[in-house]
């Protein structure tokens, strides 16, 4: 039997919020996510565990089973495939790919998704650097990446993510000329505000702490 979207959404947000974490994800954190009520989440939570998708333990928070993980993964692999179809193949912007992909991602032909990911010639990273899980799940790590705000004074990094996939972020780094790919070098930091201070491609610009900590580079040597 076939899950439905809503069902498919709660199993991806539940694999966000537990991926690398040590604890379970609570209702709130799930409420907070998919911006919905707190009593719609014990319904649905309740729904997936009879399905044998989760685990809810007192106190604990929620868990997916390997048979909800699996689900999970697989919808995000479609995800990102997809916005890298809209990107590469039909010069959408990457902040006009998300919404897009949320709906794509339900198809369940997994055909279309072989087909897709061939097309494609197999990318690794989406638009935004996240990691690209393969056919059978597994998903690859950047080696060595840290945050633009840990960078030190006088080291260089390439962007190579973002933290924040919000669409007003995006643009934003669109405009400094922020992209992926890019290689950027720390001037100074302001312990005033934690600002940062950035050469690009011979220009200096500063950069707030919360764009700072929602870059993700890897040091350039």
């Amino acid at each position: 039997m076939k899950n439905s979207n809503s069902e498919e959404n709660y199993l991806k947000a539940i694999f966000y919020l537990t991926y690398k974490a040590s604890k379970g994800a609570s209702t709130s954190d799930l409420a907070k996510r998919l911006k919905t009520q707190a009593s719609s989440v014990t319904d649905m939570i309740k729904k997936l565990a009879e399905k044998g998708l989760l685990k809810y333990k007192k106190y604990q928070g929620v868990i997916l089973t390997a048979k909800g993980k699996g689900i999970a993964i697989e919808i995000i692999r479609k995800h990102r495939l997809w916005e890298v179809f809209l990107v590469e193949k039909l010069s959408f912007k990457w902040d006009e790919v998300h919404d897009i992909a949320e709906q794509l991602e339900h198809i369940h032909s997994k055909e279309l998704v072989q087909r897709l990911d061939q097309f494609l010639e197999f990318p690794g990273f989406d638009p935004h650097g996240d990691p690209i899980p393969d056919e059978k799940g597994c998903i690859r790590e950047r080696p060595e990446s840290i945050l633009l705000l840990d960078l030190g004074q006088g080291e260089s990094g390439i962007i190579i993510g973002v933290r924040d996939s919000e669409d007003m972020f995006l643009r934003f780094l669109e405009k400094q000329m922020l992209l992926l790919g890019t290689k950027v070098n720390v001037v100074e930091h302001f312990d005033y505000d934690d600002s940062v201070q950035l050469k690009v491609n011979d220009v200096e610009k500063t950069v707030s702490k919360k764009v700072a900590r929602n870059i993700i580079v890897e040091k350039y040597v």
